[in-house]
């Protein structure tokens, strides 16, 4: 079977992969895009059946093309959100061929190739794109042992509520996925239990503007790095229910147990952190700042925005946050089910190439690999807050298309000795 060759290797047919071909082929760059399942895949089977995009549909797109029929201040349904990924390939023309997994991709010594071996043959690239994203191998710490007795699934498996056995259930994590996830719980008649470490919570909306919009104004989404030591603090953000700003002070007096952070686990206990109270009083404190970064910028520029004093309205702490629950019998408590919510690790083992740190992060500037020809996309923080958005993905992708075209410009150029040799070998051809 004869190799295929590309200029450019994509791997990945998601929101990252996608931008990166519309770019590309802007820039003249021969290229494709292979993806081991449907285009926008994780959208569709990677998510529960209520989700919904945490962005509302006129910010959370790509500039070229808007979310037809829906409402601009809505928030897509997953489905509607790969439906839309699906469209923009269509019409940006992504050379996208599905269903071939990429097993490996390694240099060819001396020839400036890499050789790429899929589940459909070899094919040779000038360049190779990781789009992969990043989620993609999802994480449960090692605290609950397999025969516990109870039914454990990762967010990125959990579908709706009528999946669970009967009987209570702990949620592990209290970002968008597990705050969202154990609230549809409770309203469905769940009695949930719901592990919170340190987070931020900005407003879903203040004084008429979606939190997107203050980000926007503020800046906030072109930080560039985040501040140290908070690498790993997530957002709780949601778009369900027409959009609500996460409020656990709120979802407790509603029904939810709120526990620390999950620590250990023996002879049938959950033992957890004493630290519910300052995760929940350190969120506040990120969602009043942003508040009050609002006010200021409202002040500063008198733009005519309607004051909102409810926003810093403080729900009565429950019994929960009073007097926090640090260990949790699961057989007593009659919890059935434990969902973690607890993130993803990504995975690059395929790519044999030295671009890695000792920890297996890749080592890239801006998506450009330490490694010639090899890049990175969708990556957290690539350059900046947005670009594991749709909208920031598109941006980091120009810059990549742009530097692979920079590179094939100089890897065109012919010094004045090659341009005589190739005059003379033209000549004597003739």
């Amino acid at each position: 079977m004869p190799v295929e060759e590309v200029d450019t290797l994509v791997v990945g047919a998601g929101q990252a992969g996608i931008a990166l071909s519309e770019h590309l082929g802007r820039n003249g760059v021969p290229h494709l895009v292979l993806e081991k399942n449907r285009v926008a895949e994780a959208w569709r089977s990677g998510r529960w059946d209520s989700l919904v995009a945490n962005g509302p549909a006129w910010h959370d797109r790509f500039p070229n093309l808007e979310f037809n029929g829906e409402d601009p201040d809505g928030f897509p349904t997953k489905e509607r959100v790969a439906d839309y990924l699906v469209d923009y390939a269509k019409m940006v023309g992504a050379p996208i061929r599905t269903g071939v997994e990429v097993l490996k991709a390694a240099r060819l010594p001396g020839r400036g190739l890499f050789q790429v071996e899929t589940s459909e043959g070899l094919i040779e690239a000038r360049n190779v794109v990781a789009a992969t994203g990043a989620f993609q191998h999802p994480v449960i710490p090692p605290i609950l042992p397999e025969d516990v007795g109870v039914t454990q699934l990762h967010s990125f498996h959990y579908r709706n509520p009528e999946q669970l056995p009967a009987g209570a259930v702990m949620v592990v994590g209290a970002g968008s996925s597990g705050t969202q996830i154990a609230d549809e719980l409770r309203r469905a008649g769940r009695t949930v239990y719901l592990s919170v470490g340190p987070h931020d919570r900005p407003p879903r909306t203040y004084r008429g503007r979606d939190f997107v919009w203050w980000l926007g104004v503020l800046g906030l989404w072109d930080l560039e790095a985040v501040d140290p030591g908070t690498e790993h603090v997530t957002i709780a953000v949601s778009g369900a229910y027409g959009g609500k700003t996460i409020d656990f002070r709120r979802l407790a007096g509603e029904g939810l147990t709120l526990v620390g952070m999950t620590q250990s686990f023996k002879d049938g206990v959950l033992t957890f952190a004493g630290d519910l109270q300052d995760n929940i009083t350190k969120g506040d404190q990120s969602y009043l700042s942003m508040l009050d970064a609002a006010d200021a910028y409202v002040a500063r520029t008198g733009i005519d925005l309607p004051e909102e004093p409810a926003a810093r309205r403080v729900y009565p702490d429950s019994e929960c946050l009073i007097n926090p629950v640090r260990e949790l019998d699961l057989a007593a408590a009659g919890v059935t089910s434990v969902i973690w919510a607890t993130g993803f690790r990504q995975d690059f083992d395929w790519l044999k190439v030295d671009a890695f740190d000792d920890k297996g992060a890749p080592r890239h500037q801006r998506g450009v690999s330490s490694e010639p020809g090899v890049y990175f996309l969708g990556l957290p923080w690539q350059s900046r807050r947005g670009s594991t958005f749709i909208w920031g993905v598109w941006h980091d992708a120009k810059h990549i298309a742009d530097q692979i075209a920079i590179q094939r410009s100089y890897q065109e150029y012919r010094g004045p000795g090659e341009r005589a040799h190739m005059e003379r070998a033209e000549a004597e051809s003739a």
